[in-house]
């Protein structure tokens, strides 16, 4: 007893229990090397939802290794929950790493892929390295997680890597507590890893050959990381016009990837933050300012911008190697709305895009594509991420909420462009899914399935209650309805506005949120899209806003062809159509007897309030962009001329009973054009007329409510004149400004509003349906 009592005094013992990101990401090998730097013993080891070790030694030593592992040991661990209990001390010797468990139902957060470190990146091109020029090397500190993992706990045999078994050398590193590769699941070399196919014309090395291929002009499919790409010369104006032909897709930017920063920055004008979020742990594609001659205007058609990315799996930085700082267009493999290609059996999808395919034979369990931000330049966010597409390198990382809602699982479905859905379990974490693409495309159904199915298997949560968009008509709604489970319908903007207070963990904050967007079903049976709305119980909302009504000629055939929404507007505004005006000259004078016909008795319209068709109409109106050949065209391409003008004259909405007339506006515009003024100045005349009506209409709302923070949501705001202009405007009038920061403002970041807004209104309907959000009045 004595002796014990020696050990107990002399020693503390202490036992963890830590969730979050705690699994793929190095955490068991750092608290090893924290215990062994301590001089402490104990274990660690996973189970399914969480990592738990037992540290014993001095008191202060412990209570140091507690403090590092709650900050997290790692570059890309989050520790979310960390609880500590004391025990007896045992007097035992030496840390281990011991066998993971599968006990409990709980589950460990699923981390996502990784980019290529630079310890990594030096091994690789040395050639006195066993993995010199190994195109598959990883470390537990980067390489795919979330793509290879097939369940939890995070082990070998728990990833596609387990058909490749580790070789002598391998080993020894993988069971090295001082190694970088301690327990990395990954882990491989050229005697025991992944090898690289070539298909295509050439022989011998399958980078000697593609990079050959690439070099000659052709255009070459490469499996990577989430899926394959399609890669060809940026700098080669014939092969960029071969494959915009191929893929049908004359006008929308194409990704750029560069080697490194320096061949970045001869490309696009790199800020500070731009460099920080180029060179992170997620890589993403950063939209910034082209260079002036950095890259073709075929790469990005009518733009200013460009959008980067670095070389981030070894397969890229092995490429640059044999081709240089040449830059490469680095796109989806897939066809105009079709998801990507992620699966060896799959390339026929993609017949005909690619003169050639490298190849490889680790499999890819679940495909993710790049992820896209820009930069906040402006107003109080600067310096700021705002996030585009949130895919690889975040998801299927959870957005928290500020707590649990009910205690039920729900699965929200999103848009269905820009597809993401979200799955909210009843512990307050809300999983969001990569971007899956045009849910109007079956293989996209069927992707998101799979999708579902999977995350909810990997998080352990079986969903109970499906969320879905409003819209009759949406493959989403269809898809929710086919389901087994009860379902219930959540108005599109409210979703929206949903979505920005909780990825700010601000539900209780009463907002008047600006909900600025294309196209979202309206509780009247209209397409809205200009929407202001009072939300003061997240539950529900009032209309006390919108765009005035308008009319979508065709109804989607307006949508691609802006020049009858710009004439619609002409008429509602009084102004004559003069064969000589832009969209006049666009629809011809068959085109403009039949509208002449069709628009004053409204036959074969859809009513709409949406800003962003209104952003078309005078894009078309001013001969910006006459053809939409993407989402969003004309509005992107109207708002990259705007930032080079100068406003001269005023443009003007009239603003009466909380309706934004833009009917003032098209004359004023109209009268510009007659009058010779340069296209480049109207367009910034309108975006400065719609900031300055939407910033006084908020703020007589917001005072109406009694409100004092506003939210802008929608993805009409990835337009930075709008965001800057508009937030400026209200943060001076003192208003608290939410825009968002973790999810996209577009479709993106929606099925997190719907989630939640269901999970408040958890009240589906017996027949299957029912509205989750109420609306009154409806103007």
């Amino acid at each position: 007893m004595r002796g014990l009592t020696a050990v107990s005094a002399a020693r503390t013992r202490v036992r963890l229990n830590i969730a979050g990101v705690v699994q793929g990401v190095g955490f068991r090998p750092a608290v090893a090397r924290i215990a062994a730097a301590g001089g402490l013993s104990g274990f660690v080891y996973n189970d399914a939802g969480s990592v738990h070790c037992e540290l014993e030694g001095h008191s202060e030593a412990v209570d140091a290794a507690v403090r590092a592992i709650r900050s997290g040991p790692t570059p890309t661990a989050r520790v979310d929950a960390l609880t500590v209990a004391t025990l007896t001390a045992r007097g035992d010797h030496g840390f281990r790493i011991v066998a993971s468990t599968s006990d409990g139902s709980a589950r460990t957060l699923v981390p996502p892929d990784i980019a290529m470190c630079g310890d990594c990146r030096t091994e690789m091109r040395d050639p006195a390295d066993r993995r010199y020029g190994h195109p598959f090397i990883t470390c537990t500190n980067c390489g795919p997680r979330y793509t290879v993992i097939t369940d939890l706990p995070y082990d070998r045999p728990a990833t596609t890597m387990a058909v490749f078994p580790m070789c002598a050398a391998c080993a020894a590193e993988y069971d090295n507590p001082l190694d970088r590769r301690f327990h990395a699941q990954t882990i491989a070399c050229p005697d025991c890893g992944p090898t690289l196919t070539w298909n295509g014309p050439g022989a011998g090395d399958p980078l000697d050959a593609a990079a050959a291929a690439i070099e000659r002009g052709l255009i070459v499919a490469i499996k990577g990381i989430g899926g394959y790409h399609l890669a060809c010369r940026a700098d080669d104006p014939f092969v960029v016009a071969e494959l915009r032909s191929r893929k049908s897709r004359p006008a929308k930017p194409f990704a750029v990837m560069a080697a490194d920063l320096a061949a970045a920055g001869a490309l696009a004008s790199v800020s500070q933050t731009a460099a920080a979020a180029l060179g992170s742990a997620a890589a993403p594609i950063v939209v910034m300012p082209a260079v002036a001659g950095g890259v073709l205007d075929a790469v990005a058609p009518g733009l200013t911008d460009i959008g980067v990315m670095l070389a981030y799996s070894p397969i890229h930085h092995l490429l640059f190697d044999r081709l240089g700082p040449v830059p490469l267009v680095m796109t989806s493999a897939n066809r105009g709305g079709s998801p990507i290609v992620f699966r060896d059996n799959d390339l026929d999808w993609i017949d005909g895009l690619a003169d050639a395919v490298l190849t490889h034979d680790r499999a890819i369990h679940v495909p993710c594509e790049d992820s896209v931000i820009s930069v906040d330049g402006g107003g109080s966010g600067v310096g700021a991420e705002l996030p585009i597409r949130r895919s690889r390198g975040y998801a299927p990382l959870p957005v928290s909420v500020d707590a649990a809602i009910g205690d039920t699982v729900i699965l929200a479905t999103g848009g269905d462009l820009k597809t993401t859905f979200c799955l909210f379990g009843s512990d307050g974490h809300a999983h969001m899914s990569s971007h899956l693409g045009d849910m109007a495309d079956p293989r996209t159904q069927d992707c998101f399935e799979a999708a579902a199915r999977h995350l909810q298997f990997m998080t352990g949560q079986r969903s109970a209650l499906i969320a879905h968009d409003l819209h009759p008509r949406y493959a989403t709604t269809r898809w929710a309805e086919r389901q087994d489970s009860p379902t219930v319908r959540v108005q599109h903007h409210h979703a929206h506005a949903v979505s920005l207070l909780a990825e700010h963990r601000r539900l209780g904050t009463p907002i008047i949120a600006v909900a600025y967007d294309g196209t979202g079903y309206g509780t009247d049976g209209t397409i809205w899209g200009g929407e202001l709305l009072a939300v003061t119980d997240p539950a529900q909302f009032t209309r006390v806003g919108h765009l005035a009504p308008f009319a979508l000629p065709g109804g989607d055939g307006a949508v691609r062809q802006p020049a009858r929404i710009a004439l619609d507007l002409m008429h509602r505004a009084g102004v004559h159509w003069d064969a000589d005006l832009p969209p006049v000259v666009e629809v011809g004078d068959s085109g403009r007897h039949v509208l002449a016909q069709q628009i004053p008795r409204g036959a074969g319209c859809v009513t709409t309030s949406s800003m962003g068709r209104l952003f078309d109409a005078v894009s078309s109106l001013l001969g910006v962009c006459q053809q939409v050949t993407y989402e969003g065209q004309a509005a992107v391409e109207l708002e990259h001329l705007a930032r080079a003008g100068h406003i001269r004259g005023d443009v003007d909405f009239d603003i009466r009973d909380g309706v934004l007339d833009p009917a003032p506006v098209i004359a004023g515009l109209v009268d510009g054009v007659r009058s010779g003024v340069a296209a480049v100045d109207l367009a910034a005349a309108f975006h400065d007329a719609v900031v300055r009506a939407t910033v006084r209409l908020t703020a007589d709302c917001a005072r109406t409510v009694g409100v004092q923070t506003v939210g802008l949501t929608g993805g009409v705001f990835t337009n930075h004149l709008l965001l800057h202009g508009i937030r400026a405007g209200l943060t001076s009038l003192g208003f608290d400004v939410l825009t968002h920061r973790i999810l996209p403002c577009n479709d993106g970041g929606l099925a997190l509003g719907q989630a939640v807004i269901a999970a408040l209104n958890n009240q589906p309907s017996t027949e299957g349906s029912g509205l989750c959000a109420s609306e009154s009045p409806a103007r």
